[in-house]
């Protein structure tokens, strides 16, 4: 491209995939003028390990932002390519100005609660310690300068069949959530084609909501170390554990590999939060439920 483009467009495939679907998406989303980046990372290579993956896609950006200084940049990743991204604006603060919108597609940023499973005491098998990594800290600061888009699709009343619902969710991002969609079918699909181009329209920051008391107790509970956000599923199994004045109550199911899930639910019975924690950390889990029930 000789002229210098209306905007640069990054988008990256996840993990166990190619760039040819979130490429095609690039392509519909994209103007005759937009120049587009879309990296093979290679589909075997996605099973290994993420710093290499994030040191490929981080020079590309370099040489891309060089090339064009002075250009908007839009951003997509889908699963894992948004957590590829999430490290490189982190060590990037000084890209933020000049990024017009960053879109997360089914990214697990509270971590892969399949990841925590395959390697529950983040040893490095594989893909998995990275997968199942808590970013919501690196999310949060990054939403708070850049306008962020959150896409999740949610098939079964949880998750999209690979990644929980509310593994994708953090502060500050707008957030919609899709019914009826795989993970898979996420990484070019005409209605997340529709949301992103809606957001484009008007990419403004989200300024979070004030923390009422839900949130505040979710919060603190996904702030005990190894709390992994889980899907729902296992809600009718678990008992009362702490029942609050206003009729919220913390239950407990511990499944038959020792493994706590802990869910919050209203005074209609509805779950609203679910989450697990692993042999190592069950002790600071049932440290903070002490604190809570005692505060």
């Amino acid at each position: 491209m000789n002229q210098t483009p209306d905007f640069i467009l990054f988008a990256q495939h996840g993990w166990a995939d190619t760039h040819h679907a979130i490429a095609a998406l690039a392509k519909t989303l994209a103007t005759p003028q937009s120049h587009l980046v879309t990296p093979n990372l290679g589909w075997l290579k996605t099973w290994w390990r993420i710093e290499p993956l994030i040191k490929q896609v981080e020079g590309i950006a370099t040489e891309t932002i060089t090339q064009y200084p002075d250009t908007p940049i839009r951003i997509i990743g889908h699963s894992m390519g948004g957590l590829i991204w999430l490290e490189i604006l982190n060590q990037h603060p000084e890209w933020w100005s000049q990024i017009e919108s960053f879109v997360l597609v089914a990214s697990p940023i509270g971590g892969a609660d399949l990841a925590r499973l395959i390697d529950p005491f983040s040893v490095g098998i594989g893909m998995a310690s990275a997968l199942g990594m808590n970013r919501r800290q690196i999310a949060q600061s990054i939403a708070k300068k850049i306008p962020t888009l959150v896409i999740a699709g949610d098939r079964d009343r949880g998750s999209d069949g690979t990644i929980t619902v509310e593994s994708t969710k953090f502060s500050g991002a707008k957030f919609v959530s899709i019914p009826n969609l795989a993970h898979a079918q996420l990484k070019n699909h005409p209605t997340v084609i529709g949301i992103i181009r809606e957001f484009w329209a008007n990419p403004t920051i989200t300024n979070p909501s004030p923390l009422d008391f839900t949130a505040q107790l979710i919060e603190r509970l996904q702030s005990v170390p190894g709390m992994t956000d889980a899907h729902p599923r296992d809600f009718t199994r678990s008992q009362p554990y702490i029942t609050f004045a206003n009729g919220f109550t913390i239950r407990i199911w511990t499944n038959p590999l020792q493994v706590d899930h802990i869910f919050v639910a209203n005074p209609e019975g509805e779950c609203l939060y679910s989450g697990f924690v692993g042999w190592r950390h069950r002790g600071a889990l049932h440290q903070a439920l002490a604190e809570i029930q005692n505060r």
